[in-house]
């Protein structure tokens, strides 16, 4: 016999989630949070998941609802748990990944006077979320309408603006009263909220005028429908579609590795290559060079498309365009000339001329994180869904070249935290088999991604551990530093490996340390097996960011 909560506010919240469609839930344990718990995980229609450590549950969260593409939800018990949830939400209010949080409380009366697990759980995450509501308890007046009416309006703001939206429940005592039958609560009338566009007459009469159009694709989900408008855009030499891996765009046309081809750019430069016409597409740019490129070259016209996020990145926007890009280009398609503009021809020779130098170091290139890179690239099979960890992994994957793999990284706020627990969230949810390639501190800080029963035998993890954060070996600044601060405090010199961690948590594992070892590993680590694998490519004392210095200093000769 099935056994529900009593309380009248959780009936009617899983009420709602079952008529929107949302059936996802990640559970922490905990005592306040037990009637959700219980009553989720006996309602058919919900796909519960327990994941003990909150911060990971969340991350966890994240990567299933990018992967399902609506709304999942978390909850938790009281206090210190609900703030663990932090870095993930505001993960996803920058990249409008839906998430619906909730929070089990105390009840009102209970906050500030030192009960146990009690802390201001209303309006925590204000900052980084889309919505804030509290529920009533089940006492108060008239409580059943007004959280019927509360409830409804979280859910539908959370599938309106793709991002996280928190609702607080504070839940009086006794807290496992259980029924075996629920009342019958009224069918819902959708009011979700759909945008319009139609474009304005300037635009059209902008981009005729534009003689150098670029268009910048930032962070973005693969979109056949964004991919095939680009298409007919870059057909005739129109514009300038730069991309990077996590842009999801494929085309030949398409300038896919920016820093190739802009890396040792001078202010002469900046000026021959800049467009008059810059549109962006989709959230954060991983190359920094690109951000100093264009807010050097400062772009007449800037146009800016995002249902949500209208930053004024380059600092020279002038049209925020509110709707999907898909939306955008199919009214502007059907008003505008394709004809061919010398602006393309400039950057095509650019890239001939950077790719072959490009190939030429691949050529001589020795062990190190930039050749296990290379070697990636070429083996992963196309089926995979690929996810790299912040900050050098990413990075990397900027100059290589995937293929049509699909790619992901958590560039919203761009911390190392969560990678892994994103990653095997996202593999819980979809068909295709996820690799995620990360380095040793981005593994290590997220252990708990693997504390988890549902990660599928066709996961894959590569660590590539060079023993520290070789970022900071990579970027410019950090080595003004003392090398024993730089070492210690900086880039945290370490000799960990992922050995025990793996047997631990049911990965079968391999260490690789030369060149010869790793071609060999790589023919069969995606084969099938009946436990999720971990790679780890030891790269220590290699002095990868030397190869990769070496590799940017290659690229600048002529």
């Amino acid at each position: 016999m099935k056994k529900y909560s009593s309380k009248r506010s959780i009936q009617i919240l899983a009420h709602l989630l079952q008529q929107y469609g949302i059936a996802d839930i990640v559970i922490s344990p905990g005592s306040r949070n037990a009637p959700l718990a219980i009553h989720f995980s006996e309602v058919d229609s919900f796909n519960c998941y327990s994941i003990v450590d909150e911060r990971s549950a969340a991350f966890v969260a994240m990567g299933m609802a990018k992967s399902e593409k609506k709304p999942a939800a978390i909850t938790c018990t009281s206090g210190s748990a609900v703030v663990n949830y932090y870095p993930a939400i505001t993960e996803a209010f920058y990249q409008n990944i839906p998430l619906l949080v909730l929070t089990a409380d105390r009840p009102t009366d209970f906050i500030d006077i030192f009960d146990g697990q009690t802390i201001r759980q209303k309006d925590v995450f204000h900052q980084h979320s889309y919505g804030d509501f509290q529920l009533l308890e089940d006492s108060k007046e008239n409580a059943e309408d007004i959280n019927f009416d509360t409830i409804k309006k979280a859910i539908e703001l959370c599938f309106e603006k793709q991002g996280p939206v928190h609702i607080n429940i504070p839940l009086e005592e006794p807290l496992y009263e259980l029924v075996s039958e629920l009342p019958t609560f009224p069918t819902v009338e959708k009011t979700i909220k759909h945008k319009e566009y139609e474009i304005p007459s300037n635009l059209i009469a902008e981009w005729h005028t534009s003689q150098r159009i670029m268009l910048l694709v930032g962070t973005k989900d693969y979109s056949p429908e964004l991919e095939n408008q680009l298409t007919q855009l870059v057909k005739n030499h129109s514009v300038v579609v730069l991309s990077e891996a996590n842009s999801n765009l494929y085309h030949e046309k398409f300038f896919k590795h920016i820093d190739r081809y802009i890396f040792n750019f001078t202010e002469e430069d900046y000026k021959t290559y800049a467009p008059d016409l810059l549109i962006t597409v989709g959230q954060n740019v991983v190359s920094k060079k690109v951000k100093q490129f264009l807010r050097s070259a400062r772009p007449k016209q800037h146009w800016h498309l995002d249902e949500v996020w209208q930053p004024d990145t380059y600092f020279s926007l002038t049209e925020k365009i509110e709707v999907k890009p898909e939306v955008f280009f199919s009214k502007l398609l059907k008003f505008i000339n394709l004809e061919p503009r010398p602006y393309f021809n400039l950057w095509d020779v650019l890239r001939d001329k950077k790719d072959a130098k490009h190939q030429q170091f691949l050529n001589t290139v020795e062990f190190s994180d930039f050749y296990f890179f290379n070697k990636a690239a070429q083996t992963i099979p196309e089926n995979y869904n690929i996810h790299f960890s912040n900050s050098s992994g990413i990075r990397y994957a900027q100059l290589f070249d995937f293929g049509k793999r699909k790619i992901y990284c958590n560039r919203g706020t761009s911390g190392i935290d969560g990678s892994t627990s994103t990653a095997m969230g996202f593999a819980i949810k979809n068909a295709n088999p996820t690799l995620l390639i990360t380095g040793d501190l981005s593994f290590f800080y997220d252990i708990n991604g693997l504390w988890n029963q549902y990660i599928p035998p066709f996961v894959r993890i590569m660590i590539f551990n060079n023993g520290e954060g070789n970022i900071f070996k990579i970027i410019p600044g950090p080595g003004n530093a003392n090398p024993n601060t730089l070492d210690e405090f900086i880039a945290t010199k370490h000799r960990k490996n992922a050995e025990h961690l793996a047997k631990h948590f049911g990965f079968s594992y391999i260490r690789v340390e030369d060149d010869l070892t790793l071609d060999r590993v790589l023919e069969n680590f995606f084969k099938p097996d009946v436990q999720p694998k971990i790679l780890e490519v030891n790269t220590y004392g290699k002095n990868s960011a030397d190869v990769q210095k070496a590799y940017f200093n290659f690229m600048k000769e002529n």
